[in-house]
C-alpha cells in the first residue's frame, strides 16, 4: 500500500549547546493532533533558504591557527562543496571566571558585541561575512540567550539581570524538571522576569543585524527560554530584516507554530538513526516515528543531522556511533524532509572527538568525503523536490521493508528517489511504485524500474536518483 507523508523529520530534544562535564538530556512530548496555524502567526521561510543546507563552523578547532583569517581561506572550497548557510559557533569573548579547561566554553559569553580576541577582531569577522556573501553564502550566529559567563559586563552593571537565590547570590542555570543545577557552573543564569535584561539582549542581537548584516541566528538552549521572550525578540528581529533565518536548539513545536523560528532540532530522528546503526531498531521504525508525530507542526521544519558539536564531543564520533553505516545515514539526513546540517570536518572525515574546552585541530588534509557531500548538496540545491519548509513536497514510500527505507519526492516536475539499506546485511525490497526517468547521481546510470521490481542492496548500500 502506498503511504504518503507530508511531514517533517521528527526529533526528541537532547542536551544543550552549552556543554559541561555532564551530558544532560531533556525530553519533551509533542501533541499528535493536527495543528491549525493562525495566519497572523505564519512565518514564511526566506526564499533564499528554500533549497539551503547548514554547515556548522567551530572556529577554534577548524584550523591550526583557530582564527577568522585562517578560516576564510576555506570559503571558496565550501562554496564549491555546495554550502549555503554557515552557522558559526559563538564567536564572542569567553569568561575566565569559573571557566572549564584552559580555554573555556564558547557558550560562557562576556560581551555579545565583541569577538573573542583569540579568533580575531570584529573587523576580521566582518571580512568573513563579506567574503561569504560575495560567494552567495549566508551567515548565522550562534546566540546564547539563556545565560552568560561570570565575567559578562551585566554582572557588574546589572546583577538584577540574573537569577538569584534567597541570599541574593547569582546562580548557574537550573533544570526546571528537577529544580537542581544542570552542572553548568561556568555560566550564570539570566532572569527573564527582568524586562530591561530582555531589552538589552534584543538590542545586542540587533547590533549584529544592523551593523554586520548577519543573516540570522541559531539560538542555544531555546527550550529553556520563555516563549513570550521569543515573540518579543523575533518581532523586532524580523522587523529589522524580514529575510533572516532562525534556528532553535529545541524541539518545542510552538517555536515553529507560533512563527518564532523556521527550524528546530532533529533529535528524535537522530537518536533513532543511532539506534538503527547499533542494530537496536530497524528502518521500519522511521515510519512509526512519523506516524506518532503526525500533525505536530503546521509550519516550519526540522534540522536533520548525524553529527554536531555536542554529539561529536560528548556522544561520540560518527564512526563510533554509526560505524560502516555513516554514509548511508548521511544520505538519508540530506534527502529527508527538513534542512540538512553538516558539522565542519565531516568532509575530511572527522574521526576523533574534538576537545570542547581546549585547542584541538580538526586536521584537514585529504577531504575524502568532500565529493560525496558536494554530490548531495548539489542535488539539494537544484531539485525542487528537496525543498525546505513550505517549499517541500511529500515523502511517497515506494516499497516496504524492515531494513531498506525507500521513497520518492516530486515537485513542479522535479523528482528524486532514495533507497538506503540501513543494516549491516544484504537486503531486498520489492517496489510498490514505478521508479523511472531518473539518473543515479553517484554513477550516472539511467533508472527504469517498474512496480514489482525486486532490488537487492549490499550492507549499508544507498541509492539516490534524480531527473535533474
Amino acid at each position: 500500500m502506498k503511504i504518503v507523508y507530508t511531514l517533517f523529520a521528527i526529533f526528541i530534544i537532547l542536551g544543550t549547546g552549552c556543554k559541561t562535564d555532564k551530558n544532560t538530556n531533556s525530553d519533551t512530548s509533542e501533541p499528535t493532533v493536527s495543528v491549525q496555524i493562525d495566519t497572523a502567526k505564519a512565518r514564511a521561510l526566506p526564499h533564499w533558504a528554500s533549497q539551503a543546507n547548514i554547515y556548522e563552523v567551530n572556529i577554534r578547532q577548524y584550523t591550526p591557527e583557530g582564527t577568522f583569517v585562517a578560516f576564510s581561506k576555506h570559503l571558496p572550497r565550501l562554496r564549491a562543496m555546495g554550502v549555503k548557510i554557515l552557522w558559526f559557533m559563538p564567536i564572542f569573548p569567553i569568561s575566565e571566571t569559573k571557566k572549564k579547561g584552559s580555554l573555556g566554553s564558547y557558550y560562557a559569553v562576556t560581551d555579545f558585541k565583541k569577538t573573542n580576541p583569540e579568533f580575531g577582531t570584529i573587523e576580521e569577522f566582518q571580512n568573513v561575512i563579506d567574503q561569504a556573501h560575495q560567494l552567495g553564502i549566508k551567515v548565522i550566529l550562534d546566540w546564547v540567550p539563556n545565560h552568560t559567563g561570570w565575567d559578562h559586563i551585566w554582572l557588574k552593571s546589572n546583577p538584577e539581570f540574573y537569577t538569584q537565590d534567597e541570599n541574593g547570590n547569582v546562580v548557574d542555570p537550573i533544570d526546571p524538571s528537577t529544580g537542581e543545577s544542570w552542572g553548568w557552573t561556568d555560566v550564570a543564569d539570566l532572569n527573564f522576569d527582568n524586562q530591561e535584561m530582555r531589552k538589552e539582549m534584543i538590542n545586542d542581537m540587533l547590533f549584529w543585524i544592523n551593523n554586520y548584516a548577519i543573516d540570522g541566528f541559531r539560538m542555544d538552549v531555546a527550550h529553556n527560554v520563555p516563549n513570550d521572550f521569543w515573540k518579543q525578540a523575533t518581532d523586532q528581529l524580523y522587523a529589522a530584516n524580514d529575510s533572516i533565518f532562525m534556528l532553535a536548539e529545541s524541539e518545542t513545536t510552538d517555536h515553529l507554530n507560533e512563527g518564532y523560528f523556521h527550524a528546530i532540532y532533529g533529535w528524535g530522528m537522530h537518536h533513532l538513526l543511532n539506534d538503527i546503526a547499533k542494530g537496536n531498531r530497524t528502518a521500519s521504525a522511521i515510519d512509526s516515528l512519523l506516524l506518532e508525530k503526525k500533525g505536530a507542526i503546521g509550519q516550519g521544519m526540522y534540522m536533520n543531522f548525524i553529527s554536531n558539536h555536542d554529539e561529536n564531543s560528548w556522544a561520540g564520533t560518527i564512526e563510533e556511533r554509526m560505524g560502516d553505516g555513516a554514509d548511508a545515514f548521511a544520505v538519508l539526513a540530506a534527502t529527508f524532509d527538513g534542512i540538512p546540517l553538516i558539522y565542519g570536518g565531516q568532509e575530511e572525515p572527522l574521526k576523533k572527538r574534538l576537545e570542547f574546552f581546549e585547542k584541538d585541530d580538526i586536521g584537514f588534509k585529504k577531504y575524502e568525503k568532500q565529493k560525496f557531500f558536494k554530490t548531495l548538496l548539489s542535488l539539494k540545491s537544484r531539485n525542487k523536490a528537496l525543498g525546505n519548509g513550505s517549499f517541500s513536497s511529500p515523502i511517497i514510500k515506494v516499497g516496504d521493508s524492515d531494513h531498506i527505507y525507500a521513497f520518492m519526492k516530486e515537485k513542479d516536475g522535479d523528482k528524486i528517489a532514495v533507497m538506503v539499506n540501513l543494516s549491516n546485511e544484504k537486503q531486498q525490497i520489492r517496489l510498490s511504485k514505478a521508479v523511472t526517468g531518473l539518473t543515479n547521481i553517484f554513477n550516472g546510470r539511467q533508472v527504469e524500474m517498474g512496480p514489482g521490481t525486486i532490488k537487492s542492496f549490499d550492507p549499508w548500500e544507498y541509492w539516490v536518483a534524480s531527473n535533474r
